[in-house]
């Protein structure tokens, strides 16, 4: 690796507690506390050192959620009067505390893309997830607000810049398909045929099909029409997740490792920095949620040891999911 071109030796990590729920719930997904649930477990695995944590980022106001959703949902949603009724649609209990986070969660992904761009030699996290399934008159499916869309339009319209999400969750991310026809100038901030990535095939064949979309997208940053990357690894692709059936443990790696060779590679290809920015999406186990979290720290290992100069040894611990037949 060409050290001109390496990243810095730490991910900046876009976190506060303000993220997470400190309350009981009874919510069927951990999603609502997986930010908090992760760096906890990043702290008991000794990885912690490896992020640079920033916890005063400005959270959104609720105007900023107009970007991507009618006003009747938003201002519903913040309602204490009327937000309780999203648990239907949801999935997750409603109290005022969890619609308090989803201002500083889709904050935190705005802002790890933009000091990415600000600062392309350094990967940026947000450790969020709630986001690919909402769609402008409603959340859906443990996703309260389309936080890659109001954060690509944030961008856009600061920098005219437009950028491709590979979203490797089990499941197709279709908050930025079905924001097209709302959102204005969506399709230049996020282009229709290569900004949202999505794998829908099965072991061998996802890491082909993953493989073709990385050739696509690389052409695409080459012509300058792709400015900045963000990668959203989800857990639930993980063929004992909950929701999932896709891949095995050793294949859900070797996308991580897939994604970040094909970043670095490029960059010594174009020998300058390409703007990268992390998030989580899904991942729910309810007999082992620490399978959750060791593969979502395995794929940021691989990103420290291929982008960051750092040579990590880290063997996920990944339950195999008992059937109750």
């Amino acid at each position: 690796m060409s050290y001109s071109i390496m990243k810095h030796p730490q991910i900046k990590t876009f976190y506060t507690q303000k993220m997470s729920l400190t309350q009981e719930n009874d919510n069927s997904s951990q999603s609502p506390e997986k930010p908090k649930r992760l760096i906890e477990f990043l702290s008991r695995e000794g990885l912690l050192e490896y992020f640079n944590i920033e916890d005063d980022f400005t959270p959104y106001e609720v105007e900023d959620f107009y970007i991507a959703h009618t006003k009747e949902y938003v201002d519903s949603f913040f309602s204490d009067d009327l937000g309780k009724r999203y648990k239907r649609l949801l999935g997750l209990t409603w109290n005022k505390e969890f619609a308090d986070t989803t201002r500083f969660t889709n904050a935190s992904l705005y802002h790890a893309i933009l000091t990415s761009i600000k600062n392309p030699d350094q990967v940026c996290f947000s450790p969020t997830s709630g986001f690919h399934h909402a769609i402008p008159g409603k959340g859906a499916f443990y996703c309260s607000f389309a936080g890659q869309v109001i954060a690509s339009m944030k961008i856009y319209r600061e920098f005219g810049l437009s950028g491709s999400y590979i979203d490797l969750d089990g499941h197709y991310g279709n908050s930025i398909d079905n924001g097209y026809d709302f959102v204005k100038d969506l399709d230049k901030a996020i282009p229709p045929e290569i900004g949202n990535i999505n794998i829908e095939s099965k072991h061998q064949m996802y890491l082909d099909e993953l493989k073709e979309r990385l050739e696509q997208l690389e052409k695409y940053i080459v012509e300058d029409k792709i400015h900045y990357v963000v990668f959203c690894h989800g857990a639930d692709s993980h063929q004992w997740d909950d929701m999932g059936y896709q891949l095995t443990t050793d294949e859900w790696i070797k996308c991580s490792e897939l994604v970040y060779s094909f970043i670095d590679k490029l960059q010594q290809k174009l020998n300058r920095q390409i703007p990268l920015a992390l998030s989580l999406f899904g991942g729910y186990r309810r007999d082992d949620y620490d399978s959750v979290l060791a593969l979502h720290t395995a794929d940021l290992v691989m990103c420290l040891n291929i982008l960051c100069g750092q040579d990590i040894t880290y063997n996920p611990e990944v339950k195999e999911k008992v059937y109750n037949i």
